[in-house]
């Protein structure tokens, strides 16, 4: 009977963890000096709302509490409870404090979408202790769950997990399951799931089923396992395809083509690449290829980010592609790139170096006494808040690892520069740069 409830379980069930140990993520609130792990080992739990997105353990991680404290555990869903089922579940925590003596954590499942009423029906339990409130909720609890109850209530965020975590949860998944799982499909469902748990393990439940109707029982998932189980299309049919259109994409926005980086960002998320993964290639883009030409390209990448954390899709697809275009629109500059490059290099080729004595620290006792900062000049004692002063190791005065570009802002930033510090000897501030 067990081990027909085990192939007939999804991974999700089965992967619970049932100990703070086994949960993966959230080290944050659960890791050795984590906030709700000390709660758990004092066994005293406070009522708290655990704020995540879906997938990252909110459920699990209240029940894993409550078991552990030694707490009685009701369990609702905001979705299909009444004003009577909390009624209920108050009144048998009372009884049971009263006749056992034991506590009972009220878990209550997308606790925004419960009234007023009955957020109101939790007051007097909650205050009173005859229950411990934890409530579960995917969306802002200052707007959702009213003022009184959040002042009763401590409020724990929940990140969204990392591919490194979705990968450790996916590969315990195929040893369940005695399969298989390449690299590339790997990578496949870590970078689709947004950080959900549910949803990378979905994926693998599904993908192994396919691999091993093809293969027998030597189930090995690839990518196009991975593909199929996520709509049914084709859309990583190769690991080449896939970042080919990612080439595509940025190769686009960095040739100044809106429509072209517009096309191909569609593509991949008609494909199902995770709104995640096309963020942070932005994110890298603008300062890899906009750079000083327009420093706020990072800025709007970064925002663009954000939001994909904040609203995810389909509302996410807006964003991306306003970050999309604008990179696109600005003017372009790899002098970051290039610097960056020309500074790993000399960092790497001259290995330990000694810092000038002038720029030492010299704010503990004796640092003076030795000669370390005596020299410093201070720059903001001088016009222009610059003055002439060695800053690189004495083997590298005279370097140059900063190459700028004539383009957008960039251009502007650098004859500023070089006015503010006076640098008539060697550069004309008038003169274009090269």
């Amino acid at each position: 009977m067990a081990q027909r409830l085990k192939q007939a379980a999804p991974l999700a069930e089965l992967l619970r963890p049932r100990t703070l140990d086994e949960v993966v993520g959230q080290q944050h609130l659960v890791g050795p000096e984590g906030p709700l792990r000390r709660f758990v080992e004092a066994r005293q739990l406070s009522s708290m709302i655990l704020w995540g997105p879906a997938g990252t353990g909110k459920t699990t991680l209240a029940r894993i509490m409550a078991t552990a404290a030694g707490y009685a555990t009701a369990s609702l869903s905001a979705v299909s409870s009444g004003v009577k089922d909390v009624r209920e579940a108050i009144t048998e925590a009372r009884a049971r404090l009263g006749e056992q003596g034991q506590r009972t954590v009220l878990f209550i499942d997308e606790v925004h979408r419960f009234n007023k009423a009955q957020q109101d029906l939790l007051l007097p339990a909650t205050e009173t202790g005859e229950v411990v409130l934890i409530g579960a909720t995917t969306e802002n609890p200052y707007f959702e769950v009213n003022a009184a109850l959040m002042s009763r209530s401590t409020l724990w965020r929940l990140r969204s997990l990392t591919d490194d975590d979705l990968a450790v949860l996916c590969r315990r998944g195929a040893q369940l399951r005695a399969a298989t799982i390449s690299d590339e499909a790997l990578e496949a469902i870590t970078s689709s799931a947004d950080g959900d748990a549910r949803a990378a393990l979905t994926t693998l439940d599904t993908a192994i089923v396919l691999a091993r109707a093809q293969s027998g029982d030597d189930a090995v998932v690839e990518p196009v396992h991975v593909a199929l189980a996520r709509d049914g299309r084709l859309y990583h049919q190769s690991r080449d395809t896939h970042y080919d259109q990612v080439s595509a994409l940025i190769k686009s926005i960095r040739g100044s083509d809106p429509d072209a980086a517009l096309y191909w960002l569609v593509t991949l998320l008609e494909s199902g690449e995770s709104a995640r993964f096309l963020a942070r290639r932005l994110v890298i883009l603008a300062s890899e290829d906009v750079g000083l030409a327009d420093p706020t390209g990072l800025l709007v990448a970064e925002s663009a980010a954000r939001a994909v954390e904040f609203v995810g899709l389909p509302e996410a697809r807006l964003t991306l592609a306003h970050a999309t275009v604008t990179l696109a629109l600005l003017p372009k500059s790899n002098s970051i790139t290039r610097a960056l490059g020309a500074a790993t290099s000399a960092v790497q080729a001259g290995g330990l170096v000694e810092v000038p004595d002038h720029l030492r620290d010299a704010h503990y006792r004796g640092a003076a006494e030795i000669g370390f900062g005596r020299t410093y000049e201070y720059p903001h004692d001088f016009a222009n808040g610059w003055v002439a002063q060695q800053y690189l190791p004495d083997s590298l005065v005279g370097s140059r690892f900063f190459d700028p570009s004539p383009y957008g802002r960039e251009r502007a930033l650098v004859e500023q520069w070089r006015a503010r510090s006076q640098e008539v000897d060697s550069v004309d501030p008038e003169a274009p740069v090269e």
